[in-house]
Protein backbone atom coordinates (compact mmCIF):
# COMPACT_ATOMS: atom_id res chain seq x y z
CA UNK A 1 0.00 0.00 0.00
CA UNK A 2 2.64 2.56 0.77
CA UNK A 3 3.89 1.79 -2.32
CA UNK A 4 1.16 2.41 -4.54
CA UNK A 5 0.31 5.55 -2.30
CA UNK A 6 3.75 6.82 -3.28
CA UNK A 7 3.08 6.09 -7.40
CA UNK A 8 -0.42 7.90 -6.69
CA UNK A 9 1.38 11.08 -5.06
CA UNK A 10 4.35 11.20 -7.94
CA UNK A 11 1.61 11.17 -11.14
CA UNK A 12 2.30 13.53 -13.08
CA UNK A 13 -0.78 16.58 -13.33
CA UNK A 14 -0.90 16.12 -16.77
CA UNK A 15 -0.95 12.38 -17.09
CA UNK A 16 -4.58 10.62 -18.52
CA UNK A 17 -5.29 8.25 -16.19
CA UNK A 18 -8.53 7.55 -17.98
CA UNK A 19 -5.89 5.56 -20.23
CA UNK A 20 -5.04 3.68 -17.70
CA UNK A 21 -8.46 2.74 -16.34
CA UNK A 22 -9.42 1.64 -19.90
CA UNK A 23 -6.24 -0.59 -20.20
CA UNK A 24 -7.46 -2.08 -16.73
CA UNK A 25 -11.33 -3.02 -17.45
CA UNK A 26 -10.16 -4.11 -20.91
CA UNK A 27 -8.11 -7.00 -19.45
CA UNK A 28 -10.47 -7.64 -16.83
CA UNK A 29 -13.51 -7.91 -18.88
CA UNK A 30 -11.26 -10.32 -21.23
CA UNK A 31 -10.76 -12.57 -18.22
CA UNK A 32 -13.95 -12.21 -17.17
CA UNK A 33 -15.42 -13.09 -20.24
CA UNK A 34 -13.13 -15.94 -21.05
CA UNK A 35 -13.79 -17.98 -17.64
CA UNK A 36 -17.80 -16.61 -18.20
CA UNK A 37 -18.45 -18.71 -20.98
CA UNK A 38 -16.18 -21.51 -20.38
CA UNK A 39 -17.98 -24.78 -20.65
CA UNK A 40 -16.52 -27.67 -18.88
CA UNK A 41 -17.28 -31.54 -20.28
CA UNK A 42 -16.12 -35.16 -20.70
CA UNK A 43 -14.78 -36.37 -24.13
CA UNK A 44 -15.32 -40.29 -24.68
CA UNK A 45 -12.53 -41.16 -22.75
CA UNK A 46 -13.76 -39.57 -19.51
CA UNK A 47 -11.18 -36.67 -20.00
CA UNK A 48 -12.43 -33.09 -18.75
CA UNK A 49 -12.76 -30.59 -21.74
CA UNK A 50 -13.74 -27.08 -22.27
CA UNK A 51 -15.19 -24.90 -24.84
CA UNK A 52 -16.85 -21.87 -25.34
CA UNK A 53 -20.63 -21.59 -24.38
CA UNK A 54 -21.59 -18.78 -27.33
CA UNK A 55 -22.95 -21.48 -29.33
CA UNK A 56 -25.69 -22.07 -27.12
CA UNK A 57 -26.25 -18.32 -26.11
CA UNK A 58 -27.62 -16.65 -29.44
CA UNK A 59 -29.35 -13.87 -27.35
CA UNK A 60 -25.76 -13.04 -26.12
CA UNK A 61 -24.43 -12.16 -29.27
CA UNK A 62 -25.02 -8.50 -29.00
CA UNK A 63 -23.70 -8.13 -25.61
CA UNK A 64 -20.11 -9.12 -27.80
CA UNK A 65 -20.22 -5.83 -28.90
CA UNK A 66 -19.63 -4.25 -25.61
CA UNK A 67 -17.58 -7.72 -24.28
CA UNK A 68 -15.12 -7.56 -27.31
CA UNK A 69 -13.00 -5.04 -26.04
CA UNK A 70 -9.59 -5.48 -27.70
CA UNK A 71 -10.41 -2.78 -30.04
CA UNK A 72 -10.20 -0.63 -26.52
CA UNK A 73 -6.57 -2.14 -25.99
CA UNK A 74 -5.34 -1.12 -28.94
CA UNK A 75 -6.62 2.20 -28.54
CA UNK A 76 -4.97 2.99 -25.48
CA UNK A 77 -1.95 1.16 -26.48
CA UNK A 78 -1.44 3.78 -29.29
CA UNK A 79 -1.99 6.64 -27.29
CA UNK A 80 0.63 4.99 -24.27
CA UNK A 81 2.70 3.86 -27.01
CA UNK A 82 3.06 7.55 -28.66
CA UNK A 83 3.03 9.31 -25.19
CA UNK A 84 6.21 7.15 -24.38
CA UNK A 85 7.33 7.28 -27.87
CA UNK A 86 7.41 11.30 -27.80
CA UNK A 87 8.79 11.86 -24.24
CA UNK A 88 11.90 9.39 -25.41
CA UNK A 89 12.28 11.14 -28.10
CA UNK A 90 12.18 14.84 -26.30
CA UNK A 91 14.86 13.63 -24.27
CA UNK A 92 17.20 13.11 -27.17
CA UNK A 93 16.54 8.96 -26.88
CA UNK A 94 15.82 6.99 -30.49
CA UNK A 95 13.19 4.23 -31.58
CA UNK A 96 15.69 1.60 -31.22
CA UNK A 97 16.21 2.85 -27.31
CA UNK A 98 12.11 2.74 -27.52
CA UNK A 99 11.82 -0.77 -28.57
CA UNK A 100 14.31 -2.05 -26.33
CA UNK A 101 12.39 -0.20 -23.35
CA UNK A 102 8.68 -1.29 -24.33
CA UNK A 103 10.51 -5.25 -24.75
CA UNK A 104 11.32 -5.28 -20.77
CA UNK A 105 7.84 -4.63 -19.73
CA UNK A 106 6.21 -6.75 -22.42
CA UNK A 107 8.40 -9.96 -23.32
CA UNK A 108 10.09 -10.35 -19.60
CA UNK A 109 6.32 -11.34 -18.19
CA UNK A 110 5.94 -13.69 -21.50
CA UNK A 111 8.96 -15.26 -21.35
CA UNK A 112 8.12 -16.24 -17.78
CA UNK A 113 4.90 -18.15 -18.95
CA UNK A 114 6.16 -20.07 -21.57
CA UNK A 115 9.43 -21.12 -19.70
CA UNK A 116 7.51 -22.46 -17.04
CA UNK A 117 4.73 -23.68 -19.52
CA UNK A 118 7.71 -25.40 -20.82
CA UNK A 119 9.25 -26.68 -18.11
CA UNK A 120 5.45 -28.46 -16.56
CA UNK A 121 5.30 -29.92 -20.56
CA UNK A 122 8.89 -31.03 -20.12
CA UNK A 123 7.94 -33.05 -16.36
CA UNK A 124 4.67 -34.54 -17.95
CA UNK A 125 6.62 -36.32 -21.40
CA UNK A 126 9.40 -37.70 -18.61
CA UNK A 127 5.73 -39.05 -17.01
CA UNK A 128 4.62 -40.51 -19.86
CA UNK A 129 2.21 -38.62 -20.61
CA UNK A 130 0.38 -38.58 -24.23
CA UNK A 131 2.10 -35.87 -25.83
CA UNK A 132 -0.52 -34.68 -27.77
CA UNK A 133 -2.16 -34.12 -24.35
CA UNK A 134 0.45 -32.13 -23.26
CA UNK A 135 0.11 -30.24 -26.32
CA UNK A 136 -3.57 -29.40 -25.98
CA UNK A 137 -3.30 -28.10 -22.30
CA UNK A 138 -0.45 -25.89 -23.64
CA UNK A 139 -2.10 -24.69 -26.28
CA UNK A 140 -5.03 -23.39 -24.10
CA UNK A 141 -2.93 -22.16 -21.80
CA UNK A 142 -1.64 -19.96 -24.19
CA UNK A 143 -4.19 -18.60 -26.34
CA UNK A 144 -3.71 -15.03 -24.81
CA UNK A 145 -0.41 -15.31 -26.87
CA UNK A 146 -2.50 -14.93 -30.43
CA UNK A 147 -3.51 -11.79 -29.57
CA UNK A 148 0.07 -10.76 -28.11
CA UNK A 149 1.63 -11.84 -32.10
CA UNK A 150 -0.61 -8.31 -33.15
CA UNK A 151 0.27 -6.32 -30.17
CA UNK A 152 3.98 -6.93 -30.59
CA UNK A 153 3.59 -6.27 -34.38
CA UNK A 154 1.85 -2.74 -33.56
CA UNK A 155 4.63 -2.31 -30.94
CA UNK A 156 7.87 -2.96 -33.80
CA UNK A 157 5.95 -0.56 -36.17
CA UNK A 158 4.85 1.99 -33.65
CA UNK A 159 7.69 4.59 -34.66
CA UNK A 160 7.13 4.69 -38.67
CA UNK A 161 3.56 4.19 -38.18
CA UNK A 162 3.59 7.67 -35.56
CA UNK A 163 5.92 8.99 -38.37
CA UNK A 164 3.79 8.54 -41.06
CA UNK A 165 0.76 9.79 -38.95
CA UNK A 166 2.29 12.70 -38.12
CA UNK A 167 2.76 13.81 -41.52
CA UNK A 168 -0.65 12.03 -42.87
CA UNK A 169 -3.09 11.91 -39.98
CA UNK A 170 -6.44 10.63 -40.24
CA UNK A 171 -5.70 9.35 -44.12
CA UNK A 172 -3.59 6.91 -42.49
CA UNK A 173 -6.35 4.49 -40.59
CA UNK A 174 -8.80 5.51 -43.40
CA UNK A 175 -6.36 3.41 -45.91
CA UNK A 176 -5.95 1.21 -43.36
CA UNK A 177 -10.05 0.47 -42.97
CA UNK A 178 -10.20 0.25 -46.87
CA UNK A 179 -8.01 -2.67 -46.72
CA UNK A 180 -9.24 -4.22 -43.90
CA UNK A 181 -12.44 -4.23 -46.56
CA UNK A 182 -10.90 -4.99 -49.45
CA UNK A 183 -9.77 -8.27 -47.02
CA UNK A 184 -13.64 -8.91 -46.36
CA UNK A 185 -14.21 -9.13 -49.85
CA UNK A 186 -11.55 -12.26 -50.11
CA UNK A 187 -13.16 -13.86 -47.00
CA UNK A 188 -16.95 -13.76 -48.82
CA UNK A 189 -15.78 -14.30 -52.22
CA UNK A 190 -12.34 -15.26 -52.62
CA UNK A 191 -9.46 -15.85 -52.64
CA UNK A 192 -9.23 -15.75 -48.38
CA UNK A 193 -5.92 -15.37 -48.43
CA UNK A 194 -6.59 -11.69 -49.37
CA UNK A 195 -8.06 -11.55 -45.51
CA UNK A 196 -4.64 -12.32 -43.85
CA UNK A 197 -3.09 -9.07 -43.97
CA UNK A 198 -6.23 -8.02 -41.54
CA UNK A 199 -4.59 -9.15 -38.76
CA UNK A 200 -2.32 -6.41 -39.20
CA UNK A 201 -4.42 -3.86 -40.50
CA UNK A 202 -7.32 -4.26 -38.72
CA UNK A 203 -5.33 -3.49 -35.65
CA UNK A 204 -3.23 -1.20 -36.58
CA UNK A 205 -6.14 0.95 -37.93
CA UNK A 206 -7.10 1.18 -34.15
CA UNK A 207 -3.96 1.54 -32.84
CA UNK A 208 -3.36 4.64 -35.23
CA UNK A 209 -6.53 6.04 -33.53
CA UNK A 210 -4.92 5.95 -30.42
CA UNK A 211 -1.89 7.91 -31.84
CA UNK A 212 -4.65 10.51 -32.74
CA UNK A 213 -6.29 10.54 -29.57
CA UNK A 214 -2.89 11.36 -28.12
CA UNK A 215 -1.81 14.38 -30.31
CA UNK A 216 -5.53 15.64 -29.57
CA UNK A 217 -5.28 15.98 -26.05
CA UNK A 218 -1.24 16.46 -26.10
CA UNK A 219 -2.35 19.35 -28.14
CA UNK A 220 -5.46 21.21 -27.67
CA UNK A 221 -7.24 23.50 -29.96
CA UNK A 222 -6.46 27.20 -30.68
CA UNK A 223 -8.87 29.36 -29.45
CA UNK A 224 -12.27 30.14 -31.00
CA UNK A 225 -12.25 26.62 -32.84
CA UNK A 226 -14.09 23.89 -32.65
CA UNK A 227 -12.06 20.94 -31.59
CA UNK A 228 -13.47 18.64 -34.32
CA UNK A 229 -11.70 21.64 -36.34
CA UNK A 230 -8.29 21.40 -38.37
CA UNK A 231 -5.58 22.22 -36.40
CA UNK A 232 -3.92 23.73 -39.36
CA UNK A 233 -6.56 26.01 -41.01
CA UNK A 234 -4.53 26.95 -43.97
CA UNK A 235 -4.33 23.25 -45.01
CA UNK A 236 -7.84 21.44 -44.56
CA UNK A 237 -8.62 18.02 -45.32
CA UNK A 238 -8.46 14.90 -43.72
CA UNK A 239 -4.24 14.65 -43.59
CA UNK A 240 -4.46 17.72 -41.11
CA UNK A 241 -7.68 17.22 -39.31
CA UNK A 242 -7.18 16.20 -35.51
CA UNK A 243 -9.17 13.25 -34.18
CA UNK A 244 -12.53 15.06 -32.46
CA UNK A 245 -13.04 14.40 -29.01
CA UNK A 246 -15.90 16.47 -28.17
CA UNK A 247 -19.11 14.89 -26.55
CA UNK A 248 -20.72 15.71 -29.69
CA UNK A 249 -17.51 13.80 -31.35
CA UNK A 250 -18.31 10.83 -29.05
CA UNK A 251 -22.06 11.30 -30.24
CA UNK A 252 -21.31 10.72 -33.52
CA UNK A 253 -19.16 7.75 -32.81
CA UNK A 254 -21.21 5.76 -31.02
CA UNK A 255 -23.86 6.26 -33.57
CA UNK A 256 -22.19 6.02 -36.94
CA UNK A 257 -20.25 2.44 -35.28
CA UNK A 258 -23.57 0.96 -34.10
CA UNK A 259 -25.53 2.13 -37.43
CA UNK A 260 -22.64 0.46 -39.28
CA UNK A 261 -22.20 -2.73 -37.48
CA UNK A 262 -26.39 -3.12 -37.68
CA UNK A 263 -25.73 -2.65 -41.64
CA UNK A 264 -23.11 -5.24 -41.84
CA UNK A 265 -24.35 -7.79 -39.30
CA UNK A 266 -28.13 -7.93 -38.93
CA UNK A 267 -28.48 -6.84 -43.23
CA UNK A 268 -24.90 -7.82 -44.30
CA UNK A 269 -23.31 -11.28 -44.25
CA UNK A 270 -21.07 -10.70 -40.97
CA UNK A 271 -22.27 -12.84 -37.87
CA UNK A 272 -23.36 -10.46 -34.91
CA UNK A 273 -20.90 -12.11 -32.31
CA UNK A 274 -17.74 -10.02 -32.17
CA UNK A 275 -16.37 -12.93 -30.48
CA UNK A 276 -15.33 -16.51 -31.72
CA UNK A 277 -18.17 -18.63 -32.00
CA UNK A 278 -17.61 -22.15 -32.33
CA UNK A 279 -18.56 -24.12 -35.78
CA UNK A 280 -19.52 -20.42 -37.42
CA UNK A 281 -18.10 -19.75 -40.54
CA UNK A 282 -17.03 -16.27 -40.56
CA UNK A 283 -15.09 -14.65 -37.23
CA UNK A 284 -15.33 -11.02 -36.77
CA UNK A 285 -11.68 -11.13 -34.87
CA UNK A 286 -10.09 -13.56 -36.85
CA UNK A 287 -8.92 -11.34 -38.64
CA UNK A 288 -10.77 -8.58 -37.86
CA UNK A 289 -13.82 -7.36 -40.10
CA UNK A 290 -15.37 -4.12 -40.81
CA UNK A 291 -17.75 -5.44 -38.43
CA UNK A 292 -15.64 -5.29 -35.77
CA UNK A 293 -14.09 -1.63 -37.11
CA UNK A 294 -17.47 -0.70 -36.58
CA UNK A 295 -17.82 -1.88 -33.03
CA UNK A 296 -14.33 0.05 -32.53
CA UNK A 297 -15.81 3.34 -33.59
CA UNK A 298 -18.93 3.03 -31.20
CA UNK A 299 -16.28 2.10 -28.76
CA UNK A 300 -14.56 5.04 -29.33
CA UNK A 301 -17.92 7.11 -28.76
CA UNK A 302 -18.52 5.60 -25.50
CA UNK A 303 -14.96 6.41 -24.15
CA UNK A 304 -15.78 9.85 -25.29
CA UNK A 305 -18.47 10.15 -23.85
CA UNK A 306 -17.75 8.66 -20.18
CA UNK A 307 -13.79 10.61 -19.97
CA UNK A 308 -15.64 13.52 -17.65
CA UNK A 309 -16.95 11.50 -15.28
CA UNK A 310 -14.15 8.40 -15.33
CA UNK A 311 -11.36 11.40 -14.89
CA UNK A 312 -13.62 13.31 -11.72
CA UNK A 313 -13.47 9.59 -10.12
CA UNK A 314 -9.23 8.85 -11.09
CA UNK A 315 -8.53 12.10 -9.23
CA UNK A 316 -10.08 10.10 -6.13
CA UNK A 317 -7.13 9.02 -4.11
CA UNK A 318 -8.84 5.26 -3.64
CA UNK A 319 -10.26 4.84 -7.71
CA UNK A 320 -6.36 6.00 -8.67
CA UNK A 321 -4.46 3.54 -6.74
CA UNK A 322 -6.61 1.08 -7.62
CA UNK A 323 -5.97 1.39 -11.07
CA UNK A 324 -2.63 1.71 -10.31
CA UNK A 325 -2.33 -1.87 -8.82
CA UNK A 326 -3.97 -3.38 -11.29
CA UNK A 327 -1.47 -1.90 -14.14
CA UNK A 328 1.77 -3.25 -12.70
CA UNK A 329 0.45 -6.46 -12.82
CA UNK A 330 -2.31 -6.23 -15.89
CA UNK A 331 0.20 -8.31 -18.47
CA UNK A 332 0.81 -11.19 -15.83
CA UNK A 333 -3.26 -11.21 -15.34
CA UNK A 334 -3.90 -11.74 -18.97
CA UNK A 335 -1.10 -13.86 -19.25
CA UNK A 336 -2.02 -16.42 -16.40
CA UNK A 337 -6.14 -16.21 -16.50
CA UNK A 338 -6.04 -19.48 -18.58
CA UNK A 339 -4.06 -21.15 -16.81
CA UNK A 340 -5.85 -20.68 -13.99
CA UNK A 341 -8.89 -22.22 -15.13
CA UNK A 342 -6.74 -25.28 -16.32
CA UNK A 343 -5.06 -25.38 -12.45
CA UNK A 344 -8.61 -25.11 -11.06
CA UNK A 345 -10.74 -27.82 -13.28
CA UNK A 346 -7.42 -30.10 -13.07
CA UNK A 347 -8.35 -29.64 -9.26
CA UNK A 348 -11.50 -29.95 -8.65
CA UNK A 349 -11.41 -33.15 -11.30
CA UNK A 350 -9.07 -35.10 -8.92
CA UNK A 351 -11.00 -34.61 -6.10
CA UNK A 352 -14.09 -35.91 -7.67
CA UNK A 353 -15.78 -32.25 -7.68
CA UNK A 354 -16.37 -31.06 -11.23
CA UNK A 355 -18.97 -30.28 -12.20
CA UNK A 356 -20.32 -30.28 -15.83
CA UNK A 357 -24.05 -28.84 -15.87
CA UNK A 358 -25.33 -28.49 -19.33
CA UNK A 359 -24.91 -24.61 -20.95
CA UNK A 360 -27.79 -22.29 -19.99
CA UNK A 361 -29.26 -24.70 -17.53
CA UNK A 362 -30.24 -22.87 -13.86
CA UNK A 363 -27.60 -25.35 -12.57
CA UNK A 364 -24.95 -23.85 -15.16
CA UNK A 365 -26.45 -20.01 -14.34
CA UNK A 366 -25.44 -21.16 -10.39
CA UNK A 367 -22.23 -22.74 -11.07
CA UNK A 368 -21.19 -19.35 -12.92
CA UNK A 369 -20.64 -17.17 -9.33
CA UNK A 370 -18.06 -19.67 -7.34
CA UNK A 371 -16.32 -20.26 -10.41
CA UNK A 372 -15.71 -16.74 -11.08
CA UNK A 373 -14.47 -16.28 -7.10
CA UNK A 374 -12.75 -20.08 -7.52
CA UNK A 375 -10.71 -18.90 -10.63
CA UNK A 376 -10.50 -15.56 -9.08
CA UNK A 377 -8.44 -17.14 -6.16
CA UNK A 378 -6.26 -19.03 -7.86
CA UNK A 379 -5.17 -16.27 -10.18
CA UNK A 380 -4.59 -14.51 -7.11
CA UNK A 381 -1.88 -16.63 -6.11
CA UNK A 382 -0.40 -16.87 -9.65
CA UNK A 383 -0.40 -13.18 -9.83
CA UNK A 384 1.45 -13.13 -6.36
CA UNK A 385 4.05 -15.65 -7.95
CA UNK A 386 4.73 -14.10 -11.30
CA UNK A 387 3.47 -10.33 -10.70
CA UNK A 388 6.56 -9.02 -9.38
CA UNK A 389 8.53 -10.09 -12.54
CA UNK A 390 6.08 -7.23 -14.50
CA UNK A 391 6.66 -5.07 -11.91
CA UNK A 392 9.63 -4.67 -11.84
CA UNK A 393 10.12 -4.90 -15.30
CA UNK A 394 7.47 -1.53 -15.01
CA UNK A 395 10.69 0.51 -13.40
CA UNK A 396 13.21 -0.66 -15.55
CA UNK A 397 13.62 2.17 -18.19
CA UNK A 398 16.53 1.98 -20.79
CA UNK A 399 14.61 4.96 -22.54
CA UNK A 400 15.69 6.99 -19.36
CA UNK A 401 19.00 7.07 -21.32
CA UNK A 402 19.29 10.12 -23.80
CA UNK A 403 22.53 8.43 -25.24
CA UNK A 404 21.93 7.21 -28.98
CA UNK A 405 22.34 3.77 -30.46
CA UNK A 406 24.80 2.77 -33.28
CA UNK A 407 22.59 1.57 -35.94
CA UNK A 408 23.22 -1.76 -35.62
CA UNK A 409 21.40 -1.39 -32.68
CA UNK A 410 18.33 -0.76 -34.12
CA UNK A 411 18.57 -3.70 -36.84
CA UNK A 412 18.95 -6.02 -34.02
CA UNK A 413 16.16 -4.60 -31.78
CA UNK A 414 13.66 -5.35 -34.52
CA UNK A 415 15.32 -8.90 -35.28
CA UNK A 416 14.90 -9.67 -32.01
CA UNK A 417 11.04 -8.28 -31.76
CA UNK A 418 10.84 -10.53 -35.46
CA UNK A 419 12.02 -13.39 -33.99
CA UNK A 420 9.76 -12.95 -30.56
CA UNK A 421 6.33 -12.63 -33.03
CA UNK A 422 7.56 -14.93 -35.23
CA UNK A 423 7.70 -17.94 -32.32
CA UNK A 424 4.53 -16.79 -30.99
CA UNK A 425 2.70 -17.19 -33.76
CA UNK A 426 4.17 -20.56 -34.98
CA UNK A 427 2.92 -21.89 -31.52
CA UNK A 428 -0.35 -19.85 -31.99
CA UNK A 429 -1.04 -21.89 -35.01
CA UNK A 430 -0.01 -25.28 -34.98
CA UNK A 431 -2.21 -27.97 -34.36
CA UNK A 432 -4.23 -28.15 -30.95
CA UNK A 433 -3.66 -31.89 -30.66
CA UNK A 434 -0.23 -32.40 -32.11
CA UNK A 435 2.30 -34.56 -30.47
CA UNK A 436 4.84 -32.02 -28.81
CA UNK A 437 6.36 -33.47 -25.64
CA UNK A 438 7.25 -29.65 -24.72
CA UNK A 439 3.73 -28.00 -25.35
CA UNK A 440 5.37 -26.39 -28.36
CA UNK A 441 6.85 -26.84 -31.53
CA UNK A 442 10.78 -26.74 -30.92
CA UNK A 443 11.86 -24.51 -33.43
CA UNK A 444 9.05 -22.03 -31.90
CA UNK A 445 10.50 -22.11 -28.32
CA UNK A 446 14.10 -21.96 -30.05
CA UNK A 447 13.49 -18.94 -31.94
CA UNK A 448 11.51 -17.10 -29.08
CA UNK A 449 14.80 -17.61 -26.67
CA UNK A 450 16.95 -16.30 -29.45
CA UNK A 451 14.74 -13.17 -29.79
CA UNK A 452 13.91 -12.70 -25.97
CA UNK A 453 18.00 -13.28 -25.68
CA UNK A 454 18.71 -10.54 -27.65
CA UNK A 455 16.23 -7.98 -26.27
CA UNK A 456 17.77 -8.53 -23.13
CA UNK A 457 21.11 -8.29 -24.26
CA UNK A 458 20.25 -4.93 -25.54
CA UNK A 459 18.99 -3.91 -22.37
CA UNK A 460 22.01 -4.85 -20.72
CA UNK A 461 23.12 -1.15 -22.36
CA UNK A 462 25.06 -3.37 -25.90
CA UNK A 463 25.08 -1.17 -28.95
CA UNK A 464 24.94 2.20 -26.92
CA UNK A 465 27.43 5.22 -28.09
CA UNK A 466 29.39 6.81 -24.88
Amino acid sequence: MRRLRQLAERTPAGRERYVDLLRALAITMVVLGHWSVTVIGRDPGGQATGHSALGDLRWAYPLTWLAQVMPVFFLVGGYANAASLTRLRARGGDAAGWLIDRSARLVRPTSTLLLVLTAVAALAWLRSIDPAQIRQVFWFATIPLWFLVAYLAAVVLTPPMYALHRRLGLAVPLVLVALVGLGDLGRLSGPEEMSYGNYLFGWLAVHQLGFAWHDARAAPPPAGTDDAGPSTPDHPGVRRRRLPTSRRAGLLFLAGGLGAVLLLTVLGPWPVAMLKVPDERLDNAAPPSLALLAVAAGQLGLILLLRGPAERLLHRTGPWQLVIAVNLVVLTVFLWHLTAAILLIGLLDAVGTLPTPAVDTAAWWAWRVPWLLLLSAVLAVLVAIFGPVEARSGRHRTGRRTARGTPARSAVAVAGYAAVVAALLVNSTAPQQAPEPLGTPVPALVAYLAGAGVLRLLRSGWGTRD
